[in-house]
């Protein structure tokens, strides 16, 4: 990987302080799958070429997974590597499994998953569950943080 790949790779705080050259600001989401989605594939990627253009997919096929419920239906269904034009089985089982997480958890919107991570008992519990999932890093579960708008600086620490 070279120094501009990981550049592009940086998550959002980094953007939004001028690091990043691309017009995007900030990489949240209200939408539950594409928060499970960008996290899920964020990893080794360049986000501007494979990750956003694969989430942006996903929202305009699936609009109604912006809940988790909505997610879960669309998963069960088993179309989502050709909505993300994604055949790697290993990045569509940690979606599958960070899935579980939020339903185990009782969260179903960003606001919930906020509201979760807002909380510290909850929040530790959260990230305990989700650190459980295979290549979910604590540096994962800090872009998941700047996903649905809670702000972290540890993100890009590590």
């Amino acid at each position: 990987m070279t120094i501009d790949e990981d550049a592009a790779n940086l998550p959002a705080q980094l953007d939004s302080h001028g690091v990043d050259d691309s017009p995007e600001v900030s990489r949240s989401w209200d939408h539950i799958g594409a928060i499970i989605v960008d996290a899920a594939l964020q990893r080794r990627q360049n986000y501007h070429a494979t990750v956003r253009p694969r989430v942006v997919a996903l929202i305009e096929a699936w609009p109604d997974a912006a809940t988790t419920s909505g997610f879960r239906r669309h998963l069960d269904a088993g179309m989502l590597s050709e909505v993300i034009d994604w055949p790697s089985p290993g990045r569509l089982a940690q979606v599958e499994d960070m899935t579980r997480v939020f339903e185990s958890q009782g969260i179903e919107t960003v606001a919930e998953l906020r509201g979760a991570l807002g909380d510290p008992s909850s929040r530790a519990v959260l990230r305990e569950a989700l650190g459980a999932v295979r290549h979910v890093s604590p540096k994962t579960l800090d872009y998941v943080d700047t996903l649905c708008g809670v702000s972290t600086v540890g993100a890009v620490e590590e």
